[in-house]
Protein backbone atom coordinates (compact mmCIF):
# COMPACT_ATOMS: atom_id res chain seq x y z
CA UNK A 1 0.00 0.00 0.00
CA UNK A 2 2.24 2.72 -1.28
CA UNK A 3 2.46 5.74 0.95
CA UNK A 4 0.42 4.37 3.85
CA UNK A 5 1.62 4.14 7.42
CA UNK A 6 1.59 0.39 7.62
CA UNK A 7 1.64 0.27 11.40
CA UNK A 8 -2.18 0.18 11.31
CA UNK A 9 -2.28 -3.38 9.96
CA UNK A 10 -2.72 -5.89 12.79
CA UNK A 11 -3.77 -9.49 12.29
CA UNK A 12 -6.00 -11.38 14.71
CA UNK A 13 -3.24 -13.55 16.18
CA UNK A 14 -1.13 -10.51 17.02
CA UNK A 15 -4.13 -8.81 18.61
CA UNK A 16 -4.96 -11.82 20.81
CA UNK A 17 -1.34 -12.26 21.83
CA UNK A 18 -1.13 -8.61 22.78
CA UNK A 19 -4.32 -8.81 24.84
CA UNK A 20 -3.08 -11.86 26.73
CA UNK A 21 0.14 -10.05 27.50
CA UNK A 22 -1.71 -7.05 28.88
CA UNK A 23 -3.92 -9.20 31.13
CA UNK A 24 -0.89 -10.98 32.53
CA UNK A 25 0.94 -7.72 33.18
CA UNK A 26 -2.06 -6.25 34.98
CA UNK A 27 -1.73 -8.85 37.75
CA UNK A 28 1.84 -7.76 38.55
CA UNK A 29 3.07 -4.79 40.59
CA UNK A 30 3.60 -1.66 38.48
CA UNK A 31 7.38 -1.89 38.35
CA UNK A 32 7.33 -5.59 37.52
CA UNK A 33 4.61 -5.08 34.92
CA UNK A 34 6.65 -2.30 33.32
CA UNK A 35 9.75 -4.47 33.22
CA UNK A 36 7.77 -7.38 31.76
CA UNK A 37 6.27 -5.12 29.11
CA UNK A 38 9.65 -3.69 28.14
CA UNK A 39 11.22 -7.15 28.00
CA UNK A 40 8.33 -8.45 25.87
CA UNK A 41 8.71 -5.46 23.57
CA UNK A 42 12.41 -6.17 23.14
CA UNK A 43 11.68 -9.83 22.37
CA UNK A 44 9.02 -8.94 19.84
CA UNK A 45 11.42 -7.34 17.37
CA UNK A 46 14.61 -8.71 15.85
CA UNK A 47 17.76 -6.70 16.41
CA UNK A 48 19.73 -4.49 14.05
CA UNK A 49 22.92 -6.04 12.82
CA UNK A 50 26.18 -4.10 13.21
CA UNK A 51 27.17 -2.64 9.85
CA UNK A 52 30.42 -3.54 8.12
CA UNK A 53 33.01 -0.81 8.52
CA UNK A 54 33.98 1.49 6.97
CA UNK A 55 30.74 2.90 5.58
CA UNK A 56 30.19 1.63 2.05
CA UNK A 57 31.12 -2.00 2.62
CA UNK A 58 28.38 -4.51 1.73
CA UNK A 59 26.85 -7.09 4.05
CA UNK A 60 26.89 -10.41 2.15
CA UNK A 61 25.65 -12.80 4.85
CA UNK A 62 23.41 -15.57 3.52
CA UNK A 63 20.70 -14.50 5.97
CA UNK A 64 20.09 -11.46 3.76
CA UNK A 65 19.55 -13.50 0.59
CA UNK A 66 16.09 -14.48 -0.68
CA UNK A 67 16.02 -18.21 0.11
CA UNK A 68 13.58 -21.11 -0.05
CA UNK A 69 12.52 -20.51 3.56
CA UNK A 70 11.67 -16.82 3.14
CA UNK A 71 10.71 -16.31 -0.52
CA UNK A 72 8.94 -17.77 -3.53
CA UNK A 73 8.36 -17.09 -7.23
CA UNK A 74 4.90 -15.79 -8.12
CA UNK A 75 2.92 -18.26 -10.28
CA UNK A 76 1.98 -15.65 -12.90
CA UNK A 77 -0.26 -16.67 -15.79
CA UNK A 78 1.93 -17.52 -18.75
CA UNK A 79 1.77 -15.67 -22.04
CA UNK A 80 2.44 -17.57 -25.28
CA UNK A 81 6.05 -16.34 -25.14
CA UNK A 82 6.51 -17.84 -21.64
CA UNK A 83 5.35 -21.39 -22.31
CA UNK A 84 8.64 -22.81 -23.50
CA UNK A 85 10.42 -21.49 -20.40
CA UNK A 86 7.49 -22.40 -18.16
CA UNK A 87 7.86 -19.15 -16.22
CA UNK A 88 7.45 -15.45 -16.91
CA UNK A 89 10.73 -13.69 -17.76
CA UNK A 90 10.77 -10.45 -15.75
CA UNK A 91 13.25 -7.83 -14.60
CA UNK A 92 12.59 -5.01 -12.11
CA UNK A 93 9.76 -6.98 -10.52
CA UNK A 94 7.05 -4.81 -8.95
CA UNK A 95 4.23 -6.13 -6.73
CA UNK A 96 1.76 -4.25 -4.56
CA UNK A 97 -1.54 -4.67 -2.75
CA UNK A 98 -4.38 -2.15 -2.84
CA UNK A 99 -7.85 -2.18 -1.32
CA UNK A 100 -10.46 -1.33 -3.96
CA UNK A 101 -14.17 -1.40 -3.14
CA UNK A 102 -13.35 -3.07 0.18
CA UNK A 103 -11.37 -5.95 -1.33
CA UNK A 104 -7.62 -6.49 -1.71
CA UNK A 105 -6.25 -6.58 -5.21
CA UNK A 106 -2.66 -7.62 -5.82
CA UNK A 107 -0.88 -6.29 -8.90
CA UNK A 108 2.35 -7.41 -10.55
CA UNK A 109 4.36 -6.01 -13.43
CA UNK A 110 7.96 -5.59 -14.55
CA UNK A 111 10.29 -5.20 -17.49
CA UNK A 112 9.48 -7.63 -20.29
CA UNK A 113 11.24 -8.99 -23.38
CA UNK A 114 9.98 -10.14 -26.76
CA UNK A 115 10.38 -13.62 -28.25
CA UNK A 116 13.71 -14.07 -29.98
CA UNK A 117 15.64 -11.59 -27.83
CA UNK A 118 17.69 -12.53 -24.77
CA UNK A 119 17.20 -9.16 -23.06
CA UNK A 120 14.67 -6.33 -22.85
CA UNK A 121 16.46 -4.41 -25.60
CA UNK A 122 17.09 -2.96 -28.04
CA UNK A 123 13.28 -3.07 -28.12
CA UNK A 124 10.39 -4.64 -26.29
CA UNK A 125 6.64 -4.46 -26.68
CA UNK A 126 5.66 -2.53 -23.58
CA UNK A 127 3.95 -3.17 -20.27
CA UNK A 128 1.99 -6.20 -19.04
CA UNK A 129 -0.01 -6.35 -15.80
CA UNK A 130 -1.18 -9.31 -13.70
CA UNK A 131 -3.75 -9.27 -10.87
CA UNK A 132 -4.67 -11.68 -8.09
CA UNK A 133 -6.95 -11.83 -5.02
CA UNK A 134 -3.99 -13.04 -2.91
CA UNK A 135 -0.23 -13.15 -3.03
CA UNK A 136 -0.25 -16.89 -3.71
CA UNK A 137 -2.64 -16.49 -6.62
CA UNK A 138 -4.29 -17.28 -8.87
CA UNK A 139 -2.39 -14.64 -10.85
CA UNK A 140 -4.16 -13.69 -14.09
CA UNK A 141 -3.25 -11.29 -16.86
CA UNK A 142 -5.62 -8.31 -16.77
CA UNK A 143 -8.32 -8.72 -19.35
CA UNK A 144 -7.55 -6.23 -22.10
CA UNK A 145 -9.48 -8.12 -24.78
CA UNK A 146 -12.43 -5.75 -24.56
CA UNK A 147 -10.12 -2.81 -25.34
CA UNK A 148 -7.90 -4.44 -27.99
CA UNK A 149 -9.42 -7.76 -29.14
CA UNK A 150 -6.52 -8.48 -31.50
CA UNK A 151 -3.66 -7.58 -29.09
CA UNK A 152 -1.95 -9.93 -26.67
CA UNK A 153 -3.93 -10.23 -23.44
CA UNK A 154 -2.54 -8.28 -20.49
CA UNK A 155 -0.59 -5.75 -22.56
CA UNK A 156 -1.81 -2.40 -21.19
CA UNK A 157 0.62 -0.08 -22.99
CA UNK A 158 3.10 -0.35 -25.84
CA UNK A 159 4.79 1.81 -28.48
CA UNK A 160 2.65 -0.34 -30.80
CA UNK A 161 -0.39 1.69 -29.69
CA UNK A 162 0.77 4.93 -31.32
CA UNK A 163 -2.08 4.59 -33.84
CA UNK A 164 -4.56 5.18 -31.02
CA UNK A 165 -3.51 8.83 -30.61
CA UNK A 166 -6.35 11.28 -31.17
CA UNK A 167 -6.66 15.06 -30.85
CA UNK A 168 -6.75 15.79 -27.14
CA UNK A 169 -5.73 12.22 -26.19
CA UNK A 170 -2.16 10.98 -26.55
CA UNK A 171 -1.36 7.35 -25.81
CA UNK A 172 2.19 7.18 -27.21
CA UNK A 173 4.31 10.30 -27.64
CA UNK A 174 6.54 10.67 -30.71
CA UNK A 175 9.64 10.26 -28.54
CA UNK A 176 8.28 6.90 -27.30
CA UNK A 177 7.65 5.39 -30.72
CA UNK A 178 9.88 2.74 -32.25
CA UNK A 179 12.69 3.94 -34.48
CA UNK A 180 15.57 2.35 -36.39
CA UNK A 181 19.27 2.84 -36.93
CA UNK A 182 22.06 0.87 -38.61
CA UNK A 183 23.67 -0.28 -35.35
CA UNK A 184 20.69 -1.75 -33.50
CA UNK A 185 17.91 -1.95 -36.05
CA UNK A 186 14.58 -1.62 -34.28
CA UNK A 187 14.88 0.45 -31.09
CA UNK A 188 12.72 1.52 -28.14
CA UNK A 189 11.62 -0.16 -24.92
CA UNK A 190 9.77 0.44 -21.64
CA UNK A 191 11.50 -0.37 -18.37
CA UNK A 192 10.64 -0.77 -14.68
CA UNK A 193 6.88 -0.11 -14.67
CA UNK A 194 4.94 0.39 -11.43
CA UNK A 195 1.16 0.27 -10.99
CA UNK A 196 -0.47 2.57 -8.41
CA UNK A 197 -4.03 3.22 -7.25
CA UNK A 198 -4.41 6.84 -6.14
CA UNK A 199 -7.53 8.96 -5.66
CA UNK A 200 -9.65 6.23 -7.22
CA UNK A 201 -7.63 6.04 -10.45
CA UNK A 202 -4.97 3.67 -11.75
CA UNK A 203 -1.59 5.12 -12.71
CA UNK A 204 1.50 3.51 -14.23
CA UNK A 205 4.93 5.07 -13.86
CA UNK A 206 7.61 3.66 -16.16
CA UNK A 207 10.78 4.56 -18.05
CA UNK A 208 11.72 4.57 -21.71
CA UNK A 209 15.03 2.69 -21.76
CA UNK A 210 18.46 3.35 -23.22
CA UNK A 211 17.59 2.45 -26.81
CA UNK A 212 14.65 4.84 -27.01
CA UNK A 213 14.51 8.14 -28.90
CA UNK A 214 14.50 9.88 -25.52
CA UNK A 215 15.38 8.11 -22.27
CA UNK A 216 13.52 8.85 -19.06
CA UNK A 217 10.45 8.51 -16.86
CA UNK A 218 6.81 8.97 -17.81
CA UNK A 219 3.35 8.35 -16.37
CA UNK A 220 0.12 6.88 -17.72
CA UNK A 221 -3.38 7.27 -16.28
CA UNK A 222 -6.26 4.87 -16.87
CA UNK A 223 -9.57 6.06 -18.23
CA UNK A 224 -11.19 2.88 -16.99
CA UNK A 225 -10.05 0.09 -14.67
CA UNK A 226 -6.65 -1.43 -14.08
CA UNK A 227 -6.80 -2.90 -17.59
CA UNK A 228 -7.06 0.60 -19.07
CA UNK A 229 -7.32 2.15 -21.56
CA UNK A 230 -4.33 4.27 -20.50
CA UNK A 231 -3.24 7.61 -21.87
CA UNK A 232 -0.05 9.59 -21.38
CA UNK A 233 -0.18 12.52 -18.93
CA UNK A 234 0.22 16.00 -20.41
CA UNK A 235 3.67 16.59 -18.91
CA UNK A 236 5.16 13.80 -21.05
CA UNK A 237 3.79 14.75 -24.45
CA UNK A 238 7.11 16.31 -25.47
CA UNK A 239 9.67 14.62 -23.22
CA UNK A 240 10.28 12.57 -20.07
CA UNK A 241 9.96 14.19 -16.63
CA UNK A 242 12.68 16.69 -15.72
CA UNK A 243 15.46 18.12 -17.84
CA UNK A 244 18.15 16.37 -19.89
CA UNK A 245 21.16 15.19 -17.90
CA UNK A 246 24.56 13.73 -18.72
CA UNK A 247 24.62 9.96 -18.40
CA UNK A 248 23.88 6.60 -19.92
CA UNK A 249 25.71 4.57 -22.58
CA UNK A 250 27.68 6.37 -25.27
CA UNK A 251 25.23 5.35 -28.00
CA UNK A 252 22.50 7.58 -26.51
CA UNK A 253 22.11 10.73 -28.57
CA UNK A 254 23.17 14.03 -26.92
CA UNK A 255 20.29 15.61 -25.02
CA UNK A 256 18.20 12.44 -25.03
CA UNK A 257 19.06 11.19 -21.52
CA UNK A 258 16.72 12.27 -18.68
CA UNK A 259 16.07 10.99 -15.17
CA UNK A 260 15.32 7.26 -15.22
CA UNK A 261 13.57 4.70 -12.99
CA UNK A 262 10.70 6.94 -11.92
CA UNK A 263 8.57 5.82 -8.97
CA UNK A 264 5.38 7.20 -7.42
CA UNK A 265 5.00 7.87 -3.70
CA UNK A 266 1.66 9.01 -2.28
CA UNK A 267 0.65 10.20 1.16
CA UNK A 268 -2.83 11.51 1.82
CA UNK A 269 -3.83 13.58 -1.21
CA UNK A 270 -0.25 14.39 -2.19
CA UNK A 271 1.99 12.58 -4.66
CA UNK A 272 5.67 12.73 -5.52
CA UNK A 273 7.83 11.43 -8.34
CA UNK A 274 10.91 9.68 -6.93
CA UNK A 275 13.85 9.37 -9.31
CA UNK A 276 17.24 7.66 -9.50
CA UNK A 277 20.06 8.67 -7.16
CA UNK A 278 18.57 11.32 -4.83
CA UNK A 279 16.03 13.35 -6.82
CA UNK A 280 12.29 13.89 -6.37
CA UNK A 281 9.51 16.23 -7.47
CA UNK A 282 5.95 16.88 -6.32
CA UNK A 283 3.07 16.31 -8.72
CA UNK A 284 0.54 18.97 -9.55
CA UNK A 285 -2.89 18.50 -8.01
CA UNK A 286 -4.26 17.31 -11.35
CA UNK A 287 -1.47 14.67 -11.64
CA UNK A 288 -0.77 15.73 -15.24
CA UNK A 289 2.78 16.90 -14.59
CA UNK A 290 5.32 17.61 -11.86
CA UNK A 291 5.49 21.09 -10.36
CA UNK A 292 8.11 23.08 -12.29
CA UNK A 293 11.28 23.83 -10.33
CA UNK A 294 14.69 25.25 -11.08
CA UNK A 295 16.53 21.98 -10.71
CA UNK A 296 14.82 19.04 -9.02
CA UNK A 297 15.08 18.89 -5.21
CA UNK A 298 17.30 16.26 -3.62
CA UNK A 299 16.87 13.93 -0.69
CA UNK A 300 19.28 14.63 2.15
CA UNK A 301 21.35 11.46 2.18
CA UNK A 302 24.69 10.32 3.50
CA UNK A 303 26.54 9.22 0.34
CA UNK A 304 29.28 6.66 0.15
CA UNK A 305 32.76 7.96 -0.59
CA UNK A 306 33.07 7.68 -3.49
CA UNK A 307 29.38 7.46 -4.40
CA UNK A 308 28.52 4.88 -7.08
CA UNK A 309 25.69 5.21 -9.57
CA UNK A 310 22.42 4.22 -7.91
CA UNK A 311 19.26 2.97 -9.63
CA UNK A 312 15.71 1.89 -8.89
CA UNK A 313 14.82 4.47 -6.23
CA UNK A 314 11.64 3.70 -4.25
CA UNK A 315 10.02 5.32 -1.22
CA UNK A 316 8.11 3.33 1.41
CA UNK A 317 6.53 4.43 4.68
CA UNK A 318 6.21 2.14 7.68
CA UNK A 319 5.90 2.74 11.41
CA UNK A 320 5.86 6.49 10.85
CA UNK A 321 9.27 6.42 9.14
CA UNK A 322 10.29 6.97 5.53
CA UNK A 323 12.44 4.30 3.89
CA UNK A 324 14.41 5.27 0.77
CA UNK A 325 15.45 2.26 -1.33
CA UNK A 326 18.13 2.10 -3.99
CA UNK A 327 19.74 -0.59 -6.12
CA UNK A 328 23.55 -0.67 -5.97
CA UNK A 329 26.13 -3.05 -7.40
CA UNK A 330 28.18 -4.79 -4.74
CA UNK A 331 31.60 -5.11 -6.35
CA UNK A 332 34.38 -7.39 -5.21
CA UNK A 333 38.06 -6.54 -5.07
CA UNK A 334 41.13 -7.77 -3.19
CA UNK A 335 42.36 -6.31 0.09
CA UNK A 336 46.09 -5.92 0.66
CA UNK A 337 46.11 -9.08 2.77
CA UNK A 338 44.52 -11.10 -0.04
CA UNK A 339 41.06 -11.27 1.52
CA UNK A 340 37.99 -10.38 -0.49
CA UNK A 341 36.43 -6.92 -0.23
CA UNK A 342 32.70 -6.48 -0.90
CA UNK A 343 31.65 -2.86 -1.32
CA UNK A 344 29.32 -0.46 -3.10
CA UNK A 345 32.19 0.94 -5.13
CA UNK A 346 32.05 2.61 -8.53
CA UNK A 347 33.52 0.62 -11.43
CA UNK A 348 37.30 0.48 -11.45
CA UNK A 349 40.33 -1.72 -12.11
CA UNK A 350 40.21 -4.96 -10.15
CA UNK A 351 36.54 -4.53 -9.24
CA UNK A 352 34.03 -7.16 -10.33
CA UNK A 353 30.26 -6.94 -10.17
CA UNK A 354 29.01 -9.52 -7.68
CA UNK A 355 25.43 -8.84 -6.53
CA UNK A 356 22.78 -6.26 -7.37
CA UNK A 357 21.72 -5.37 -3.83
CA UNK A 358 18.88 -3.46 -2.18
CA UNK A 359 20.25 -0.74 0.09
CA UNK A 360 18.00 1.32 2.36
CA UNK A 361 18.13 4.43 4.56
CA UNK A 362 15.49 5.71 7.01
CA UNK A 363 14.29 9.16 8.06
CA UNK A 364 11.63 10.88 10.14
CA UNK A 365 10.86 13.12 7.16
CA UNK A 366 10.26 12.56 3.47
CA UNK A 367 13.04 14.96 2.47
CA UNK A 368 15.47 13.65 5.07
CA UNK A 369 18.02 13.76 6.53
CA UNK A 370 18.37 10.02 6.06
CA UNK A 371 20.40 7.61 8.10
CA UNK A 372 23.41 5.73 6.84
CA UNK A 373 22.38 3.08 4.32
CA UNK A 374 22.41 -0.60 5.12
CA UNK A 375 22.17 -3.79 3.06
CA UNK A 376 18.53 -4.86 3.20
CA UNK A 377 18.69 -7.68 0.65
CA UNK A 378 21.54 -9.38 -1.19
CA UNK A 379 20.78 -9.69 -4.91
CA UNK A 380 17.40 -8.02 -4.36
CA UNK A 381 18.12 -4.71 -6.05
CA UNK A 382 15.68 -2.70 -8.18
CA UNK A 383 12.75 -3.79 -6.09
CA UNK A 384 9.91 -2.39 -4.02
CA UNK A 385 8.56 -2.97 -0.52
CA UNK A 386 4.85 -3.54 0.09
CA UNK A 387 2.34 -4.75 2.68
CA UNK A 388 -0.07 -7.62 2.04
CA UNK A 389 -3.70 -7.50 3.17
CA UNK A 390 -2.78 -9.29 6.41
CA UNK A 391 -0.24 -6.62 7.37
CA UNK A 392 2.88 -8.65 6.52
CA UNK A 393 5.86 -6.94 4.91
CA UNK A 394 7.35 -8.11 1.61
CA UNK A 395 9.94 -7.08 -0.97
CA UNK A 396 10.34 -8.08 -4.59
CA UNK A 397 13.43 -9.40 -6.37
CA UNK A 398 14.34 -10.63 -9.85
CA UNK A 399 17.98 -11.89 -9.84
CA UNK A 400 19.89 -9.78 -12.33
CA UNK A 401 20.97 -11.97 -15.28
CA UNK A 402 23.33 -9.44 -16.86
CA UNK A 403 26.35 -9.53 -14.55
CA UNK A 404 27.67 -11.02 -11.36
CA UNK A 405 26.59 -14.07 -9.38
CA UNK A 406 23.36 -14.73 -11.26
CA UNK A 407 24.93 -14.40 -14.73
CA UNK A 408 26.86 -17.64 -14.26
CA UNK A 409 25.68 -20.19 -16.88
CA UNK A 410 24.80 -22.65 -14.09
CA UNK A 411 22.34 -20.13 -12.58
CA UNK A 412 21.05 -18.23 -15.59
CA UNK A 413 17.87 -20.34 -15.87
CA UNK A 414 16.85 -19.11 -12.40
CA UNK A 415 17.20 -15.41 -13.22
CA UNK A 416 14.76 -12.70 -14.34
CA UNK A 417 11.95 -14.01 -12.15
CA UNK A 418 8.92 -12.42 -10.43
CA UNK A 419 10.09 -13.13 -6.88
CA UNK A 420 8.83 -11.96 -3.48
CA UNK A 421 10.63 -12.27 -0.14
CA UNK A 422 9.40 -11.71 3.41
CA UNK A 423 10.73 -8.67 5.28
CA UNK A 424 11.25 -8.14 8.98
CA UNK A 425 11.07 -4.86 10.89
CA UNK A 426 13.38 -4.26 13.82
CA UNK A 427 10.75 -2.18 15.59
CA UNK A 428 10.36 1.45 16.67
CA UNK A 429 13.81 1.48 18.26
CA UNK A 430 15.75 -0.26 15.51
CA UNK A 431 13.74 1.18 12.60
CA UNK A 432 15.27 -1.10 10.01
CA UNK A 433 13.78 -3.37 7.37
CA UNK A 434 15.71 -6.45 6.30
CA UNK A 435 15.02 -9.50 4.19
CA UNK A 436 13.64 -11.94 6.75
CA UNK A 437 16.71 -13.52 8.29
CA UNK A 438 17.14 -17.19 9.01
CA UNK A 439 15.03 -18.63 11.85
CA UNK A 440 15.01 -22.21 13.10
CA UNK A 441 11.78 -23.99 12.16
CA UNK A 442 10.34 -20.93 10.43
CA UNK A 443 7.84 -21.30 7.59
CA UNK A 444 6.63 -18.61 5.20
CA UNK A 445 3.21 -17.14 6.03
CA UNK A 446 0.91 -15.17 3.79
Amino acid sequence: MTGSDNGSYVDRRSLLAGAAGLLGAAALPATAAQATSEAASMRRYPSNWPDPEPYGLADTRLDLWPREDNSFILPLELRPRDRERGQVWMRDTYVNCFVVDGRPIYVATGTSRVPGLEAAGPWNDGIFVWVSPSLRGPWKLVDTTGIRPDAEKGKVWSPEFAGENRPGRMVVAPWQEYWHDERFGKRGQAWAPEVHYFRGRWHIVACMGDHSRKVGSFMLVSEGGIEGPYRLVEGNHEKPFGDPVIGGPKFIEPGAYHHIDGSLFTEGDDAWLVLHNDLYAKFRDDMEDIIPTTGLPRFQQKPYSPEPYLEGAYMFKHGGKYYLLHAAWNRTSDNSDGSKRYAYDPPGPGRTQYQYDAIVAVSDNFEGPYSERWTAGVGAGHNNFFVDHGGHLWATFFRNPNFGYWSDPSRIDDTAVPGVVRLEWTGPRGNRLYVERRKRGHAIRD
